[in-house]
């Protein structure tokens, strides 16, 4: 058997606009445990004044997730497209799965989207007054309201 002090925060959202819609985005805090002991190592032996190094991060990932396409998108456009959306700040990964149900069926395509964001630990002890997390929720809806836009379409639901 083996244990893990890994801790991992989790939050399944959607934008306003897709109550019931197609599009899910899960929100992750991933923490590990050595670089959190690291961090308090590092604070406690710091005098009052000075501040702790930025080398030690945590990540935040944002997943978007759509049901079987029966269009998929062309995935080289969607990459570039999601890239202006993110930005560098928020970089993106576009992934698509082919899953067949039997042998002679037509496959079924799953998109994913993943973005992550590396914040480092000593920006968050200190509460810096950056704006870095609204900007990555601002462009997270915005990447939300893009897949969104061309879902009906991805799915096979426009005329």
């Amino acid at each position: 058997e083996t244990y893990s002090m890994r801790q991992f925060f989790e939050v399944d959202l959607h934008p306003e606009a897709a109550c019931g819609g197609p599009l899910d985005l899960h929100l992750s805090l991933d923490l590990e445990p050595r670089t959190l002991m690291a961090f308090e190592d590092e604070v406690m032996s710091l005098s009052d004044d000075d501040d702790p190094s930025d080398d030690l991060v945590v990540q935040i990932v944002f997943t978007w997730a759509l049901p079987p396409l029966e269009n998929g998108p062309d995935l080289l456009v969607l990459a570039t497209e999601l890239a202006g959306l993110g930005g560098p700040d928020l970089p993106t990964q576009v992934s698509a799965i082919d899953s067949f149900e039997s042998v002679t069926d037509a496959p079924q395509r799953s998109l994913g989207v993943t973005a992550r964001l590396e914040t480092p630990l000593a920006a968050l002890f200190r509460g810096d007054d950056t704006n870095w997390m609204c900007d990555a929720l601002e462009r997270s809806r915005a990447i939300s309201e893009y897949l969104l836009d061309r879902a009906p379409a991805w799915l096979g639901e426009e005329a």
